[in-house]
């Protein structure tokens, strides 16, 4: 039998405007290699003519595509954390499809309860949640998250949960004894790692009592300094070390961590260092339009399925702070 012919891919594209805007280009990237959850998401956070629905038809429309990736006990699988395969839920997927919700200002009612009480079974005996629950063992999974029998409680996992519920006003049983492992987490953390501090700041961000918040958020600012967990020279990467177990050039940077100007992690660093931080994140786009994944790569699919989740938050930082996309 004859081999097939060697698959050729079109060229890049070329936009009738020689300066496309950036969203003009990631628009193209989205359509091109997102799944439909980005899609719509994409459509919800940067409308164009082409899309045409109101905000309220493309906040439902963000709303269905998400319910595919819904399981049965209440949390989300598929895949929805495209470094966690198969079809068992995650604490990682919910907390992802929380974040959804929050970006089109639906976390809250049934749907969210329904979230809760999924949390409340995968607790820890501490009420909080473990990275990975053993019900992922016998699916692909990253290999830097490893899936153990009895796993112990994480900020990672725990903190930006916490905080999004109580940002949204969400009450639920669930959340007293997690807040409680979530301030104990965070006012005692020394040695650190940038995910999860930026775990920390998502929890301090939201959490009510803000004066206490503060107060940890600077505590937490200077460890950053102090630890060179920030690169707050992206033209000087090497005088900024990796931290233990990220892949090479996994960097973080101002803006990784003070997504939007509100966030007390803005404190933590001068104009000039957020100016740069945002610079460098605007020339991070690529030629086909989306921003690169910056940690581990360890399968193919999905490095694609990360990408226009990259972009979209990208362009979102670059907004918050006014810088021009469109």
């Amino acid at each position: 039998m004859p081999l097939p012919a060697p698959v050729s891919f079109p060229a890049p594209v070329s936009f009738p405007d020689a300066t496309p805007s950036p969203v003009a280009r990631a628009e193209h990237f989205v359509w091109l290699t997102a799944r439909v959850l980005e899609q719509r998401r994409f459509a919800y956070h940067f409308p164009t003519k082409a899309v045409g629905a109101g905000r309220e038809q493309a906040a439902e429309a963000v709303e269905t595509a998400l319910a595919a990736y819904a399981t049965r006990d209440g949390g989300y699988g598929y895949a929805l954390e495209p470094d966690l395969r198969g079809p068992v839920s995650q604490p990682l997927h919910a907390g992802h499809a929380l974040r959804v919700l929050d970006s089109i200002r639906r976390c809250g009612g049934q749907r969210v309860e329904r979230v809760c009480r999924y949390l409340t079974s995968v607790s820890t005996p501490q009420g909080a949640l473990p990275a990975i629950h053993p019900s992922q063992r016998g699916y692909p999974s990253a290999p830097f998250v490893p899936v153990v029998d009895d796993p112990p409680s994480e900020l990672l996992a725990t903190g930006p949960v916490v905080g999004l519920l109580h940002r949204n006003e969400v009450w639920h049983a669930w959340l007293f004894r997690a807040t409680d492992f979530c301030w104990a987490a965070v006012e005692s953390l020394g040695t650190s790692h940038p995910y999860e501090v930026q775990a920390a700041i998502a929890f301090l961000d939201g959490v009510p009592d803000r004066s206490r918040a503060q107060a940890a958020a600077d505590r937490l600012g200077r460890l950053v300094r102090e630890q060179r967990l920030a690169a707050l020279d992206p033209d000087g990467l090497d005088a900024y070390p990796v931290s233990p177990g990220y892949a090479p050039g996994e960097h973080h940077f101002p803006h990784d961590f003070a997504k939007v100007p509100e966030s007390l992690a803005r404190a933590w660093f001068t104009d000039a260092e957020m100016e740069r931080s945002l610079d460098f994140l605007a020339r991070e786009q690529r030629e086909d339009g989306g921003w690169p994944v910056r940690w581990r790569q360890w399968a193919p699919g999905t490095a694609l399925e990360a990408r226009p989740i990259v972009t979209i938050e990208a362009l979102r930082t670059l907004r918050a702070y006014g810088r021009p996309i469109d």
